[in-house]
């Protein structure tokens, strides 16, 4: 097991650490003098840091590629207020000193149950076409097996093993809570849209050492290999009508909702533009969290700024809380209230008044 994690460094700043690491990339620079300098980014469970080598590049330039693991040791420090890795020292690791856990963040949630989950709703549907195209795609045990591991994305929401499938869940309930609030929307149409609009990412995405693109999902995107999946199965499932076919390829290739984002199609049709609103939702409240957990050793509430957001963000748990006060100002505090305290005290020593010709009794 590791002993330093990425999320480790707020309680490392300006310490030397040594700790194993996965090359999320790997950049040769040069200097202002033209010699070489490396940059990285590296990676374990926890999180991604960007490190440095300025001294003796030359002789570990070609002992590792992005996707190695390195053991390192260098100083953690910032610069620009984010968190970096200068390196002294480095070396390649053999495949018999890596746990690959520890490198690849992975879902805290049952898999098991989040897939009976999706299963369940499945099996709910009244339409019965939807219902075996479903079936057949979470009985492929090539389809199954990646779909319950793969992540969401490389970076920007659910990227951790098993993302994808945990974002699908919660999507999917948040699909099935809008559909009874709005009665006209369809249910099945919506909800197999939810399963649907990211299950390419399982080619798009490689995530065996760090997440990363394969060649197809380079070259094509996530939402040419859907299309390219649902005809494969479209075609086993008998009579599957033509003008059903049409709608489930138009929420696959308008999910992302606008031209900018990557979307070939604007939604036009309640359910496309529920299904886009709702993805974006749940994948924005799950940066924001990822977010908050990364930076939750912080004492001030407000983040640093994030890329994909575009913005800082208040952490409103921190921001409500009560201020904890320093002994400094426990002590300060008591101080200026002693005199208080003697008043108190000295009034509660005076005697208690009495009508004029009447004497206290210890007996009343």
């Amino acid at each position: 097991m590791k002993d330093f994690y990425i999320c480790d460094c707020v309680r490392h700043e300006n310490k030397i650490v040594t700790a194993s690491f996965v090359v999320v990339s790997k950049q040769i620079k040069p200097k202002k003098s033209g010699e070489p300098y490396l940059a990285l980014t590296l990676g374990d469970r926890s999180g991604h840091l960007e490190a440095k080598m300025w001294d003796n590049v030359e002789e570990v330039l070609d002992v590792f590629e992005q996707d190695d693991f390195l053991k390192i040791k260098g100083l953690v420090n910032k610069y620009k207020n984010r968190f970096q890795l200068t390196i002294h020292k480095l070396r390649k690791l053999g495949e018999s000193e890596i746990e690959f856990d520890d490198y690849l963040p992975k879902t805290t949630k049952n898999i098991d149950e989040l897939w009976r989950t999706l299963s369940n709703f499945v099996a709910s549907f009244q339409n019965p076409y939807l219902k075996s195209l479903l079936q057949a795609f979470m009985a492929d045990p090539e389809i199954a097996g990646a779909y319950r591991n793969a992540p969401a994305a490389k970076t920007l929401h659910h990227a951790y093993i098993g993302g994808l499938l945990d974002h699908v869940v919660s999507l999917a309930r948040s699909c099935d809570l809008m559909c009874k609030n709005y009665p006209q929307i369809n249910r099945d149409l919506l909800l197999s849209g939810a399963f649907l609009h990211d299950i390419g990412k399982i080619h798009e995405l490689t995530y065996n050492r760090s997440f990363s693109y394969s060649t197809r999902g380079q070259l094509l995107g996530h939402m040419v290999i859907e299309l390219e999946m649902l005809h494969q199965k479209i075609a086993a499932v008998p009579g599957f009508p033509d003008p059903l076919k049409t709608m489930l390829e138009h929420l696959i290739i308008s999910h992302h909702g606008q031209y900018e984002f990557g979307s070939p199609k604007l939604p036009m049709f309640p359910e496309a533009l529920m299904l886009h609103y709702l993805d974006d939702l749940d994948s924005k409240m799950e940066a924001m969290r990822a977010h908050f957990e990364r930076e939750g050793d912080l004492e001030s509430p407000w983040t640093s700024y994030n890329p994909s957001l575009g913005r800082p963000l208040l952490n409103t748990e921190k921001f409500l809380a009560p201020k904890k006060s320093s002994p400094q100002e426990d002590s300060s505090s008591a101080a200026e209230n002693e005199p208080e305290a003697e008043a108190a005290l000295t009034v509660a020593e005076e005697p208690t008044p009495t009508l004029p010709g009447l004497e206290r009794s210890g007996n009343l």
